[in-house]
């Protein structure tokens, strides 16, 4: 049997010696509870600290988009929707034509303007940081007045509707929503990669660079150092029109995408996309949600 402890001293002693070893006992486990809490505090106060921090730092370099929709005769127009691919930004102009969008992030964005009775119109912008951009849009009238008697949903539906009936002709190369769903990615160019006739490539000579899609078809011939050259395809986003040599970054991800169609060869272009030039080539975007 192990010897009792000894302790020394009165009885008075000891027994403020058992309570001195109490007291300290509690209190360092007191003080293991409290830093554990501290430490678990901490690093969650931590995370949010930075996340605020980010959230400054991120504002501080916001800019101001301010501007403008008119007509071709400089009236302002009303109403018109200004919107910013992919972002979900949207505005209405006002009465004066003028739009407002605040803490824009800097960077590349797809614009697309559009009002009832007149032809949609898009444009990229770059951003930059802590500066206000001005901008100005001119509508050309239509004489395609279908949306003014269609909303959204029906002209979606109708849009798709009409998709599955060139799919079945046959007449391009399709990927429905089914098989953007089902192959997945991050990028909606990616899915134009395994498309025949078609070249996708990063351009880094135009202004606006970015990755770019050409068709291997047409405008063929060679540059000085022998390599092949391929012609810039038109790309549409929901029958709007984008600019030529289209940054494929700035169209929306594949998680908003209903469907594409592309036609790598003047031939084969169905007439309602038909144009100027089309020579090259079309790649036609649809979103589930329309623009």
């Amino acid at each position: 049997m192990s010897p009792l402890p000894h302790f020394s001293g009165s009885p008075r002693s000891v027994r403020l010696s058992l309570c001195a070893g109490a007291v300290l006992s509690m209190a360092l486990a007191l003080l293991s509870t409290t830093v554990s809490a501290q430490a678990r505090t901490t690093v969650r106060d931590r995370a949010q600290q930075e996340r605020a921090r980010d959230a400054v730092r991120d504002a501080d370099r916001f800019s101001v988009i301010d501007g403008t929709v008119t007509d071709t005769l400089m009236q302002p127009l009303g109403s018109a929707d200004v919107s910013v691919v992919g972002t979900g930004a949207r505005v209405v102009t006002s009465e004066n034509g003028r739009f407002l969008m605040l803490q824009v992030p800097p960077g590349q964005y797809l614009v697309v303007v559009r009002r009832i009775g007149f032809a949609p119109t898009s444009g990229i912008i770059e951003v930059p940081e802590r500066d206000t951009l001005r901008l100005s849009y001119t509508l050309v009238r239509s004489s395609n007045l279908m949306d003014t008697v269609r909303v959204r949903s029906s002209r979606v539906t109708m849009r798709m509707f009409d998709f599955e009936k060139r799919r079945q002709q046959g007449l391009g190369q399709f990927i429905t929503q089914d098989e953007i769903e089902r192959r997945g990615s991050v990028q909606t160019s990616d899915f134009l990669r395994y498309m025949r006739g078609v070249q996708v490539s990063q351009n880094t000579t135009q202004a606006f660079g970015g990755t770019q899609v050409y068709s291997r078809r047409e405008g063929g011939g060679f540059d000085g150092n022998q390599q092949q050259q391929y012609c810039p395809m038109q790309v549409l986003l929901d029958g709007i029109i984008l600019p030529r040599y289209f940054n494929l970054d700035l169209l929306p991800p594949p998680k908003q995408i209903a469907g594409i169609e592309v036609y790598s060869g003047a031939a084969t272009i169905p007439p309602q996309f038909g144009g100027v030039d089309r020579r090259c080539g079309v790649v036609a975007v649809w979103t589930r949600d329309g623009y």
